[in-house]
């Protein structure tokens, strides 16, 4: 049983995130929520998510709502987390962040707080699937240098950032494998692909939790390889199984999902 607190308690992922939790046996002892959010002051219970009197309180009270947890989990937004994690990483408590959308300035600010002072795990995805496929690209590099990679993903319209923080890390370990030093973002009117390019392509509406497929087109086949998202518990469930990992891990510095996996 793991003492969590919840930043961006009241949000699609925060939500999910107690829900699953506390069927999983662990304890909310902190709930935290934007300050102008109606349902500060309402304990978890009276807002339906779980069994529990743990009130959502907002970010001025973030020390007391972090006082007892063994984790603080959060996914919230980059400039919640500029002010947040700072804090947290002060009182010595362990992070999952799964935060996207953030700046190189605010990434910065947010490692430098953490490094050297607490145990973290910083994902811009969290379900396990979405990670074997990080690794299965991996392999890819095999194929030959006439094979093109190019990126689909597709949220819910309700998505602020694009492209998504999963389309992004692809982006970087495509780039990084295959030498592309430009990423197009969709085409229009004549643009002809060059060699050292990797598109993305971002879509947004209705409730859609997370698709991302990657295509990998040669001269004579292409490959596809998709994951697709039917329910956020599924990146509620990848955090919750991170932070188990967390609490075994001692040295003070910023995992990836790719420690945890291993």
């Amino acid at each position: 049983m793991i003492k969590l607190c919840i930043a961006g308690a009241t949000g699609r992922m925060g939500s999910t995130l107690i829900k699953d939790a506390y069927l999983k046996g662990h304890k909310i002892v902190g709930a935290v929520a934007a300050s102008t959010d109606p349902k500060i002051g309402k304990t978890l219970r009276e807002i339906g998510l779980c069994n529990s009197s743990v009130k959502i309180i907002p970010p001025t009270n973030l020390i007391a709502a972090a006082k007892n947890a063994d984790v603080y989990m959060s996914f919230t937004t980059p400039k919640a987390e500029v002010y947040n994690i700072p804090q947290i990483a002060k009182m010595g408590k362990r992070i999952i962040m799964g935060t996207t959308g953030l700046t190189k300035t605010q990434k910065k600010k947010i490692c430098a707080a953490v490094t050297g002072k607490v145990p973290a795990v910083f994902a811009p995805n969290f379900a396990l699937g979405v990670n074997l496929l990080f690794k299965i690209i991996s392999i890819c590099n095999d194929l030959p240098t006439d094979y093109h990679f190019s990126i689909v993903e597709a949220h819910h319209i309700g998505k602020k950032d694009a492209p998504s923080g999963t389309a992004k890390e692809l982006i970087r370990r495509i780039s990084k494998m295959r030498g592309y030093n430009k990423i197009v973002y969709g085409r229009e009117g004549f643009s002809p692909r060059t060699p050292n390019e990797v598109e993305v392509y971002s879509i947004r509406g209705g409730g859609v939790p997370g698709i991302h497929e990657v295509i990998i087109t040669g001269p004579c086949e292409i490959i596809k390889i998709e994951h697709s998202t039917f329910s956020r518990s599924v990146f509620a469930q990848g955090a919750l199984f991170a932070a188990e990992w967390l609490m075994r891990q001692q040295d003070p510095k910023i995992y990836t999902m790719d420690d945890v996996l291993i």
